[in-house]
């Protein structure tokens, strides 16, 4: 596996070697001591999360702050998305500027995205698995986000407004402005 640091700190592409021949193909998705290696850190990751969705679908952008932040490694296992992780750290150099990236079980790439990010994406293929973990417990109460077509973020989702799927929830975040006052 190769880890590639975006242009975030601390936010990683990685790209597991992959094993195939005529019968298929095997990868290692995730291995502890290898991981850590990679990205400079100990992550002890609590809880795994699946969500299935059609195209179109966009979930977030969504983070949670201060002791319930989460650090997440997340990943396609069928279809394709645009991952987009925003840098929400105040004190960071990169505050509010983002990466994204196409998922797929196609090309097994996993995206890491630190704490104090919000993190989002949208289904381009017909449906879409998307697995993901997480280093701390979801809390409901400490759950943040911002509008996913902010435009002091300039986000390019790669499909057309129309084509959106948002959930009442994400249509009523705040805007970043909003969200500073």
């Amino acid at each position: 596996m190769i880890a590639k640091e975006t242009k975030l700190k601390g936010c990683y592409i990685l790209e597991p070697t992959v094993f195939g021949d005529s019968r298929g193909y095997f990868f290692e998705s995730y291995n502890k001591q290898t991981f850590d290696k990679l990205i400079n850190q100990n992550i002890n990751f609590v809880q795994d999360n699946e969500s299935f969705s059609s195209r179109g679908v966009l979930r977030g952008l969504h983070g949670q702050k201060d002791e319930f932040a989460q650090a997440k490694l997340v990943r396609v296992t069928q279809g394709e998305v645009l991952d987009v992780a925003v840098d929400f750290r105040k004190d960071s150099p990169t505050y509010m500027q983002h990466v994204s990236v196409k998922l797929s079980s196609e090309n097994k790439k996993q995206l890491f995205v630190p704490r104090g990010f919000l993190h989002g994406f949208v289904v381009l293929s017909q449906t879409a698995v998307f697995n993901y973990k997480c280093d701390n417990w979801y809390n409901k109460d400490a759950e943040i986000g911002i509008m996913y077509n902010d435009s002091d973020l300039s986000i390019d989702w790669l499909l057309n407004e129309d084509e959106l799927l948002v959930s009442e929830k994400d249509n009523n975040l705040p805007t970043l402005k909003q969200f500073s006052q």
